[in-house]
């Protein structure tokens, strides 16, 4: 006599074994059909619990702002060191006149910029016009509401400089070209490559030790006099605002 028990019991299992097959198909097809965001769905709610926590937060942020801090503290230090060469000086609002450039011919024979202010702001004829970078010209005319610059590249410009290097006075002249020329009356000064070139502090009219140039090659040849190329600090063609030098009465 068939033991219908066992029948039963052997048909449950291979039932089962077959829901568990199909239940495994099943979750194969899901995972090919989602691309594999349930597994990443699984694996963001197991790896969880050991994610950066607030701790962590806390010195990485720490970490960074120490970073920035020590940049800071170098470019404070950069900045002392080069005003300590270039002997820069501060100049206050009251002596200074803010413009912004509106105009520009910085490569043709004219050699000039144009001001927003004019005699209406204070701007006279002769005040000496500084950017980022130093010493970009001279005021040569106003109108009511702007000015005209007249740059050290300019064939009208001279100006007097000093090389404090060499404890030496010269004078700047513009060529019509990028690279005005400076001239040493005395064919014996050391002028070197690389010397800074500042505002002469024998000057009456403009601050002492305002940045102009530096040094780009020495002429030999003439015995008269020595004279060397300039490659200025600030850059007209880039430059959108400057300082007007209110003229000293």
């Amino acid at each position: 006599m068939v033991d219908i028990r066992g029948i039963s019991t052997n048909r449950w299992w291979h039932k089962k074994k077959n829901w568990g097959l199909f239940i495994f198909l099943l979750f194969l097809f899901f995972v090919r059909i989602s691309k594999g965001s349930l597994y990443k769905d699984f694996y963001f709610l197991v790896s969880k619990p050991f994610w950066p926590g607030q701790f962590q937060r806390e010195v990485l942020t720490k970490s960074v702002e120490q970073e920035f801090l020590i940049r800071l503290k170098q470019l404070e230090k950069d900045n002392r060191r080069l005003r300590e060469i270039l002997s820069l000086q501060r100049l206050s609002d009251s002596e200074t006149i803010s413009a912004s450039v509106i105009s520009r011919k910085t490569d043709s024979w004219w050699r000039q910029i144009v001001l927003n202010k004019g005699a209406r702001d204070g701007v006279e004829v002769g005040s000496f016009v500084v950017g980022p970078g130093g010493l970009l010209g001279r005021v040569n005319n106003t109108s009511l509401f702007t000015s005209s610059v007249i740059l050290l590249t300019s064939t009208e410009s001279k100006v007097g400089v000093w090389v404090e290097r060499i404890q030496s006075h010269g004078l700047l002249v513009g060529l019509g070209t990028d690279y005005p020329k400076v001239i040493f009356y005395n064919n014996e000064v050391d002028i070197e490559v690389g010397d800074f070139v500042l505002s002469s502090p024998a000057s009456t009219l403009l601050p002492p030790n305002i940045p102009i140039g530096i040094i780009q090659s020495v002429d030999e040849e003439l015995k008269a006099q020595k004279t060397a190329n300039l490659l200025l600090l600030a850059k007209p063609q880039a430059i959108d605002w400057v300082q007007i030098l209110k003229v000293k009465i």
